[in-house]
């Protein structure tokens, strides 16, 4: 891991990104829809949405997380959703995911956040095992969510 470079997405990354989210996706049996030009607004745009972080190799990127703005207003607490880590099949169980996450926490802290909330399918038991080696406690569902298509 001495060689990887964990840094914020650039231009040049777009590409890389939305493959690695297009294997995100089909890992967890989705498809994804993100192309270059929404990732480039979300994330590079006037008003970035999304936070990206890559993982670069020698070559290419070796993997990335993504990071959205959460708040508890009542408790006046900032902090960030973890929605996307991903870490290229042939780099994993070398620490480049611990990295990754690390890097994620510490950009949450120079933001003022409190926390960093992450979530996994029910059944990924791998995930959750490194979460919580991680340090990462289960949280109990909030209660009912409803959401809209607007």
């Amino acid at each position: 891991m001495t060689d990887i470079e964990i840094r914020p997405l650039q231009a040049a990354d777009l590409g890389q990104v939305v493959e690695m989210a297009h294997a995100l996706a089909a890992h967890h049996g989705d498809q994804a829809t993100l192309d270059a030009v929404t990732l480039r607004e979300d994330a590079l745009g006037a008003v970035p949405w999304v936070t990206v972080l890559v993982a670069q190799g020698k070559e290419r990127l070796l993997g990335y997380a993504a990071l959205l703005p959460l708040a508890h207003v009542q408790f006046g607490a900032r902090g960030m959703d973890m929605q996307n880590l991903f870490v290229q099949p042939h780099a994993r169980g070398q620490g480049l995911g611990a990295a990754l996450v690390a890097r994620c926490e510490a950009h949450a802290k120079a933001l003022g956040c409190r926390y960093l909330a992450v979530g996994t399918h029910p059944d990924n038991n791998a995930a959750q095992q490194v979460y919580a080696a991680l340090g990462y406690e289960r949280r109990a569902p909030a209660g009912p969510r409803f959401g809209k298509r607007l």
